[in-house]
Formats: C-alpha cells, structure tokens, sequence
C-alpha cells in the first residue's frame, strides 16, 4: 500500500489528493493543512470582501470532513508540517491547537505550500489596519476591520490582481480609494499601452490612481473620542480604532484607515529549503518535467514551483490557480506508476477592473525585448460581435509573433465584451503550434448577437501575413512622436472625427474618401506616416498611396492605441 503525504491543501494539494484517491482505492492518503480550511476558493476571496459573493459557504469547497466521505483523504487541518527527513522519509508535524509534534511515514511527499504575500520592510507597516490577502482568515479580519473601523478612505499598494480585485470590492462598498503603484503601469502580464485602457477606466471610476509611486512609512494613529461641545463641533468618529499617516515616495502624505498590501507573492520555499532540496535560480522550488524535486520521493506543485515557460523553455514563476491543478493531478499520476509531464505555463490570465476585463497568454514585449528576442507586433481595435447588433463593444487586441515563421509569442486583449474568448483561442493556437498565418483560417462562431464573419482573431492575423509578406509597412505608437524631416504625418479620418475623438498635432487630414482625388498634395519624396483611428482605414490608405509610388507607413492600432498609450 503507497502512502502518500501532502503538504497545503488548497489547488494543488487539493487536486493531487483527489486524483491519485481516483487512482487508486488502497493509498492511504493524509493531507496537513496550516490554517483551518481547505479547498478554498482563494481566487474568489475580494469578490467575498466586495459583496458579490454574498455566502462566505460559497468559498468552502471541500471541507475535511466532505474530503474524507467523498475522498477517504485523511485531512489535518491546523497542522503544520515543520521539517523533513529525507532519509528516514518522515515529516515532523506541529498540532496548532495543541501545541504538540509528531512524526508521519512516507512513501510520497508532495509539497503544495503556496506563495506567501511580499511584505515590504517598511517602517510601521506591521500595525492594526494593515492586512494582505492570502487565505480566509485573512479575508475575515478584513471584513471585522472594515465593520469595526467603518473606513471612509483605504489605500491599496499594488497594481496586480489582488490590488485590482481589492481595489474594486473596497470601492464597491462605498469607500474612498487610493491605489499606489511602484511600476509606471497596473496589470504587469500586460504591455504599457494595453494597461493604459485600465488605466482610463480606474480613473474613470473615481479611484487616486498614483503610478510610479511606492509607499515609504506608515504611522498608526489610533483614535481618541472627540467632543467639543463648547465649540459647537463633534465628531462621531468615537466607534473608529485609528487610522494611517502614509509617507509616500513622491513626497506627498495620505491618511487612510486602512491599507491592502498586495505588491506581489513569493514562493513559500522554508520547508524545501531546510530539507536541502534544490531551489532554483529564480528562487522557487526546482522540479522536473513530472514535477518531481531533486529527492524522487518528494514531488512539488503550484505557485512555490518554478516552472518550464512555454514559450521559451526557461524558468518561469507563474502563481496562477490553472497549473497548479494540473501539476496537482500529474504529480499524482506519477507517484502512482504513470508517467506524466507538465508541458509548460504560458500565464494564461483574465482580470476584471470594473466593467472591463483585461487578458492575456504567452509572452509580453517587455519579456520579448528583455530576452532580445526578435519579434513584431500588431494592434487592432474592432467590435465584440457584429457592430449592428446591440451590445456590441469593441475589443482592443494585440499579438506578438516571430516575424519570420509567424510563431506565435503571446496575445493580450481589453474590452468590456468578448475578451475571455479571444485570448482563451489564443492560448489553444500557442499550444498548438499554430502560426499567424494559419490563424487566419480559423473557423469562429458567427451569429451577429456572438461574433462577426471576421473576427478579431482573424483580422489581427491579417495584419499580421501582411506585415510577413511585405504589403503592409507598418509604424507603432512609440515612434509617431520622433518623426523626423524625411516623413510627413497623414491623418486620414474624417474633420469631425478630429474634433470630437482627438488628433496627433502637425498631422495633415485628408480623408481616406477622398485620398484619390488630393493624392497629388502630398509630396513624393517624403515618407507618408498614415493614421486614422484604428488603422483599417490607414491600410487602405496605405495601398493607394504605394500602388501609386508613394513610399509609406501605416500606424498599427491607429490613434485609439497611440490615445490610451498615454493614459
């Protein structure tokens, strides 16, 4: 009888118990849990926070007694497993409660440990109304902390998903917000110009977004009942338990009541580290392909792991819930006879930020560029399903390829509609070795309440051949700013367009209509830069003026890419 021992029982451990109990019937199978739950929906925790989960239950999908009626998994919660013998194959086990150790056998050990929340050494950070977000408890003493403290004003430190997420939900229940970036955008799977749509829509919403910004000090403040009655003044601040003085990095000072750190997670690596396991370069726990360690009895999973990138091949950390499931369920395969690899993370990933959803899969061009990979890129901007049927929203996408093979790099897309579905295609056209050119061939759903007859997919692979075969020479945003001498600037939309949506100052406008008919105004020995407002009518601009000797440039995206790469 194999007897296999899990550490962390939230997505990987979870996963790797269930599995290998489907496998087989006669291992015997114990899971240790540090903190009271299991199988916690820890993706849905803002959403609880935010009111749109209303039954905490909702979050709770397995609990040790439903694991072990369903599972026969023998689940210890409040156990935390201290250290590791890898030659006896024994794990030392603290009973929280009790305060009490033990030791357990193993023929298998799987780590599923997690990503611990980044604390950052700042000084007075560790006060009453400080909290990360990890696990449930955590999620509980932000809500008590809220219902106590009845903040009117709360500060978020970080642009990634559970900044965004908690930044919603708080702005959901009314409270004043203010989100502190360190990074010159949020979102960081996505490029600049693709967080610039976010961007517009935080602010929109009312939320201090501060960019480029990073918390130095915090000062506790705790509140004292004030009344003065002779001044006619009072306050009914009496029920508050304090509040913040922040010091921030561009010297402004903030007072909030209360504060989310959420400026990144790092692997949780202590118990691998003191079982001398291999960790690798980027700090997280070394496997192989079959998401062993470097001891063949011990196996590792989810967000403390360092992973193959897809793309690349290299190391990568990705703490996302979707590989640590499938890690889960092949570290089970394995222990248990099979034979199964993981085939790598593309970081395949959706946020929602109010009522846009941002996406994306595969590599971004800051890691292209980092890497020095040779690469192109392509915007386009076009409507969700058919423009003429209702609701339809435009969804603003981009792809990286190699502009040689077409190889796909990655895909990222923003929109209110349609957004999951078109970077969902994309991380199945990289897995599948697809190249642009042959997304072009794709067969979508067409209805017009669903999609259009070319979708969005299929345009931007259009682009894409054009640029691989030459008939479209293309110019992107970056660029339009440090045109030299040699070219002239051609807006082509129509005057009203410029006048309600904006224009690029020094641009000549004629309009694509009437482009034919006033090409001789533009002069031959200049480079003609065309733009209009998502660069469709720029192409077709575009091949007027080269099929009759003009030498020219096409803005990819057009003005709506140029426009929020601003934001």
């Amino acid at each position: 009888m194999t007897k296999i021992v899990i550490v962390g029982g939230v997505a990987g451990g979870a996963s790797a118990a269930a599995r290998a109990r489907r496998l087989s019937e006669d291992a015997q199978i114990i899971m240790f849990e540090r903190g009271p739950f299991v199988s916690f929906a820890n993706c849905g925790l803002p959403y609880h926070i935010g009111g749109d989960i209303t039954e905490r239950s909702k979050l709770l999908l397995q609990t040790p007694d439903s694991f072990l009626a369903r599972f026969n998994v023998d689940v210890r919660v409040m156990s935390e497993v201290i250290s590791i013998n890898k030659q006896a194959k024994t794990v030392t086990v603290t009973n929280l409660l009790e305060g009490t150790s033990y030791e357990e056998e193993y023929d298998f050990l799987l780590l599923s440990p997690g990503a611990a929340p980044i604390v950052p050494p700042i000084s007075g950070i560790d006060n009453p109304l400080t909290f990360s977000l990890r696990n449930i408890p955590d999620m509980d003493k932000i809500i008590h902390a809220i219902g106590l403290n009845k903040p009117t004003h709360a500060t978020v430190v970080g642009g990634g998903f559970i900044g965004l997420e908690m930044m919603e939900a708080l702005h959901q229940l009314g409270v004043e917000t203010t989100l502190l970036e360190l990074a010159d955008q949020v979102m960081t799977p996505v490029d600049r110009e693709m967080a610039g749509f976010a961007h517009q829509e935080i602010r929109d919403k009312g939320i201090d977004l501060k960019l480029g910004v990073a918390l130095k000090a915090v000062e506790f403040a705790p509140n004292q009942s004030i009344a003065n009655e002779e001044a006619g003044e009072h306050t009914d601040k009496q029920h508050l338990i304090g509040h913040l003085d922040l010091s921030l990095s561009n010297g402004e000072t903030l007072t909030t009541e209360l504060l989310i750190m959420a400026v990144g997670v790092k692997p949780e690596t202590s118990l691998a580290r003191q079982a001398d396991l291999k960790i690798g370069d980027l700090g997280g726990i070394w496997t192989d392909a079959q998401m062993r360690t470097s001891d063949p009895y011990i196996f590792a999973v989810g967000d403390a792991v360092e992973e193959q990138d897809f793309v690349t091949g290299e190391p990568t950390l990705v703490p996302l819930a979707g590989p640590a499931n499938r890690q889960g369920r092949m570290a089970a395969d394995n222990m248990l006879g099979r034979a199964q690899e993981y085939q790598g993370t593309q970081g395949t990933a959706i946020c929602k930020i109010f009522d846009l959803a941002v996406a994306s899969t595969g590599r971004n061009e800051k890691q292209l560029q980092r890497d020095g990979v040779d690469y192109e890129k392509v915007y386009v901007h076009t409507a969700s399903h058919a423009s003429y049927y209702p609701g339809a929203e435009i969804v603003s996408f981009k792809m990286l390829f190699d502009p040689e093979s077409g190889k796909i790099f990655g895909a990222q897309a923003v929109g209110k509609d349609g957004v999951d579905k078109r970077i969902d295609v994309m991380a199945v056209a990289q897995r599948a070795g697809m190249t642009v050119e042959q997304l072009q061939h794709l067969e979508l759903t067409y209805a017009p309440p669903y999609g259009s007859a070319k979708d969005v997919i299929n345009q931007a692979a259009f682009v894409a051949t054009n640029i691989i075969s030459g008939d479209s020479t293309s110019i992107h945003y970056d660029q339009i700013d440090n045109l030299n001498d040699n070219q002239l600037l051609l807006d082509v939309r129509n005057p009203a367009e410029l006048e309600n949506v904006g224009f690029i100052e020094g641009a000549m406008n004629i309009p694509v209509d009437q482009l034919r008919q006033r090409m001789h105004e533009l002069p031959k020995d200049k480079e003609i830069v065309i733009y209009c407002q998502v660069g469709l009518r720029g192409n077709v601009a575009y091949r007027q003026l080269v099929n009759n000797g003009f030498k020219a440039r096409n803005l990819l995206g057009g003005y709506r890419t140029y426009k929020f790469a601003q934001a």
